[in-house]
């Protein structure tokens, strides 16, 4: 019996398809910046069905480059941006935008709180015990905070801790 003859996979589609799966992770990233570049090379390929998706993405990229969240200016916006970083598990970004806040307005214990609890969740632990030293002198009551902090557990076995929540025991 002859065997059905095999279909041919064309070349070209094959890498358009390829190009479009890492357009679409590009977008998933929200590089729509680059996302944006690939599906306009896409849009124009003789793949009609690619073409059509390509161009739909497109104009997706480009609604969102137009609404792009403002550059931050001030200590309020890198806290902000610092701790949405921090929300996103992005710890290396939340401490980058953190360390920018506390340059442009030093001392303030909310942000070397939050700086304390990105580095500890970083895994910089030292750093961390910089910041929630510096957050408790600015602001005593952190360490009631401090205590029930989850995201400070990891720090909760190492004496250090012990020291900065219990003082007065020193």
């Amino acid at each position: 019996m002859a065997r059905p003859p095999r279909a041919q996979v064309d070349p070209q589609y094959q890498a358009a398809v390829k190009n479009f799966e890492t357009a679409v992770r590009a977008f998933q990233r929200q590089d729509f910046s680059r996302a944006a570049e690939l599906f306009a090379k896409l849009a124009e390929n003789e793949a009609r069905d690619v073409a059509e998706r390509a161009q739909m993405h497109l104009r997706l990229c480009r609604q969102k480059i137009g609404r792009q969240a403002p550059v931050p200016k001030s200590a309020d916006d890198f806290y902000t941006l610092g701790v949405a970083c921090f929300n996103a598990q992005e710890y290396g970004r939340a401490v980058e935008n953190l360390s920018k806040a506390d340059k442009l307005k030093p001392r303030q214990e909310h942000v070397q709180y939050a700086l304390a609890v990105s580095h500890a969740m970083g895994g910089n632990f030292d750093a961390a015990f910089a910041h929630l030293e510096t957050s408790f002198a600015l602001r005593p009551e952190n360490r009631i905070h401090a205590r029930r902090d989850e995201d400070l557990q990891g720090l909760a076995g190492d004496p250090r801790f012990q020291r900065l929540m219990n003082p007065e025991a020193m």
